[in-house]
């Protein structure tokens, strides 16, 4: 798959330990994703957070809330985002978890795969 010039991000936040399907949400957005065939997928953790609920999430001892955030972006066509979204909505739904799930323009300059060194 090629993607150049205007596309979406699609960005997705949810809790580290949401689960859908006996394994962790952003995995099962993972592999989601990459049925979907989507361009490419990046799954970061954050440090801290809050959201809809109000409660800080961070690794200090004394917290409201142990679970940190993760934070799932895609990059791809405007109409694969948008449809992918419905997806992991219905994921996000299905695990019961919250979080966002948000979309941004986006502008690819490169996409291109590894070159492979033939010597050796």
């Amino acid at each position: 798959m090629i993607i150049e010039g205007e596309a979406k991000k699609l960005k997705i936040i949810i809790g580290e330990d949401d689960r859908v399907y006996q394994r962790p949400l952003f995995e099962a957005i993972v592999f989601a994703a990459k049925k979907y065939k989507m361009a490419g997928v990046t799954v970061t953790k954050g440090l801290i957070s809050y959201g809809a609920n109000s409660l800080i999430n961070d690794s200090k001892v004394f917290s409201l809330s142990q679970e940190t955030p993760i934070i799932i972006e895609l990059v791809d066509r405007e109409e694969r985002i948008n449809s992918f979204a419905e997806i992991a909505a219905k994921l996000l739904e299905k695990a019961n978890a919250g979080g966002i799930i948000f979309s941004e323009s986006a502008e690819v300059l490169i996409y291109q795969h590894a070159k492979q060194d033939n010597n050796g």
